[in-house]
């Protein structure tokens, strides 16, 4: 190798770093001089040959000769990860001038808004919002609320059994409750009178599905138990309730009807302006129900009512069909 051109070794390998074009093409050119088989590594391996003063003499240039090329090889480096650099930044470049592209925000659905509205009122007129469990024991939902086993009006109600919640406890002692009204009672035995409490919540029967009708609904029940509480508070009550929801001109009546839980006991209708609308049933809390709940009812009464969620927001809305709450259309829920 001591006839080895040095500068032409050189100049070749200047050629090759300058015409790289890329970093690959840049650690192959450098492989080819500085690798083990490289053109400079084969120069400085044939050094050992040589006799003291050629290979002082020789070794000098061989290190000008590599300070040279890794200079060159630096500077192109640079150049080529600059480029690199250059690329991937036009890549990912954002026009900052454009008009931002933010999601679409969404809504609360109809029925949630509903409930808010509602639960609004109420704590403006010193309720206090409660929820209950949605499984309920047969005692609370129907015995509690003067609807014992044999009363035909739990065949109108009767829904999804469970699982006994006692181990070895009836097939009819578990059940999706029917309404909210199961907290009417819960909520008497936890508190002392006097209480004003509305009760927001899922509901479950075995209805078949309909414009009017599904298994699965909303209501919200209401309780107010004093010493001193009349018919006329319950319907004082239930106008303010349907003004500040359905508008100030909305205009309430009260038709007689029975519910077991209350005597006496009414249907509410809301005039929408063109006829009546079926709205709650409401009435004063039947005695045994207050015994249920651990009051005395020649000590105190009240009244109860219960709503149903989706009737408001079908008003609210001018909706005729109760199954589009739930069909999960966005056509129709983005119009809320």
């Amino acid at each position: 190798m001591t006839d080895v051109d040095l500068d032409a070794v050189v100049a070749d390998g200047l050629a090759a770093v300058a015409a790289a074009p890329d970093l690959d093409a840049l650690d192959t050119a450098v492989g080819g001089l500085f690798g083990r088989r490289g053109a400079v590594s084969a120069v400085q391996r044939s050094l050992g040959r040589l006799d003291e003063a050629a290979r002082r003499e020789r070794g000098r240039a061989v290190n000008d000769a590599r300070a040279r090329l890794q200079t060159a090889i630096a500077e192109r480096r640079a150049v080529l990860e600059d480029q690199r650099d250059r690329v991937v930044l036009a890549a990912e470049a954002v026009d900052v001038t454009l008009p931002p592209r933010t999601p679409r925000r969404g809504s609360l659905h109809p029925i949630t808004e509903t409930v808010e509205a509602l639960v609004d009122v109420f704590a403006g007129l010193g309720y206090t919002a409660l929820s209950g469990p949605e499984a309920e024991s047969e005692w609370f939902n129907f015995t509690a609320l003067n609807l014992p086993r044999d009363h035909p009006a739990r065949s109108e109600e009767d829904t999804i059994y469970l699982e006994p919640l006692t181990p070895g406890g009836p097939a009819w002692s578990t059940l999706l409750r029917t309404s909210t009204s199961p907290m009417q009672v819960r909520t008497m035995l936890a508190t002392p009178p006097p209480l004003h409490v509305v009760v927001p919540g899922r509901v479950f029967r075995q209805d078949t599905p309909d414009a009017t009708h599904t298994p699965v609904f909303h209501q919200i029940e209401g309780l107010s138990v004093d010493t001193d509480i009349s018919m006329a508070d319950l319907r004082g009550t239930l106008a303010a309730v349907a003004r500040a929801v359905l508008g100030p001109a909305t205009r309430i009546r009260l038709l007689p009807d029975h519910f077991p839980f209350t005597e006496p006991s009414c249907q509410v209708e809301a005039w929408d302006g063109t006829r009546w609308l079926e709205l709650l049933g409401a009435g004063m809390v039947h005695p045994t129900v207050l015994e249920a709940g651990g009051y005395d009812p020649e000590a105190v009464g009240g009244f109860a009512f219960g709503i149903g969620i989706e009737r408001v927001a079908m008003l609210r809305y001018g909706i005729d069909d109760l199954r589009l709450f739930s069909d999960n259309d966005l056509r129709f829920l983005a119009a809320f």
